[in-house]
């Protein structure tokens, strides 16, 4: 499959994406639940569950403007904190996250997400060329201009589709390299968030799991403290 600069907009000179929206569900704590029940059922608001909204939620406008561009991103520098959400059903995540990644030769992406009720919504990508720009759903704008009219078929049908269709042919698509990639620029721009700093590619890999060992049902399981921009480390991570 071609990517959208290798036909249409040129050569990529920067990219943004956004997933903007407001609070999300949470579940009250009953006295009968444990702390592990607790935090697994608001699992969102646990790093060590849901990875923070820009591990699990944004990273698939990550992931687009990765797919689109073909780089992965060398580091990433950004900004991000809890100014709504600090109510202790809220665990320890962030409630907005702004990042910047370096993808090499001169090439940025500009990453938005939050989840904070009373503020403009905005779920999309777009990727700007020498010729033009798209967002990357059906839509260009430039010297070749195009536009998607035709029926636009459930996505997750779709992929769904298509992999069961190679499986039957004996050719398996397998994107766990993508995926694996995608995964590793939102911890980057999350640990990059959380520290204050410039955060590699490098410096991740290097990081240990979060999740608790030695997992029981009845465990006494506290809340890790929230990241504190400038005073949180990478080497608190790994």
């Amino acid at each position: 499959m071609k990517r959208i600069h290798d036909c249409a907009i040129g050569d990529i000179v920067s990219m943004r994406c956004y997933w903007n929206q407001g609070g999300l569900w949470s579940v009250n704590r009953t006295p009968e639940m444990s702390d592990l029940e607790w935090q697994m059922r608001n699992w969102l608001y646990f790093t060590w569950l849901s990875g923070d909204h820009i591990c699990e939620q944004h990273i698939h406008n990550i992931d687009v403007c990765l797919w689109a561009s073909g780089k992965t991103p060398k580091s990433a520098v950004g900004l991000g904190g809890r100014e709504i959400r600090t109510d202790p059903v809220f665990g320890q995540v962030f409630d907005h996250f702004a990042v910047e990644f370096d993808m090499g030769d001169d090439l940025k992406l500009h990453s938005y997400c939050r989840q904070q009720d009373g503020t403009k919504g905005n779920v999309s990508e777009f990727i700007h060329g020498t010729k033009g720009k798209s967002n990357g759903n059906g839509r260009i704008w430039g010297d070749n201009a195009y536009r998607w009219d035709g029926e636009k078929e459930n996505p997750y049908m779709v992929e769904h589709r298509d992999l069961i269709a190679s499986v039957r042919a004996g050719t398996p698509l397998n994107e766990g390299r993508q995926v694996a990639e995608s995964t590793l620029a939102a911890l980057m721009g999350r640990f990059a968030a959380y520290t204050g700093q410039e955060v590699t590619r490098e410096q991740v890999l290097a990081t240990k799991g979060m999740v608790p060992t030695n997992l029981s049902w009845d465990m006494s399981l506290p809340v890790a403290p929230v990241a504190v921009p400038g005073t949180t480390k990478m080497e608190d991570f790994s």
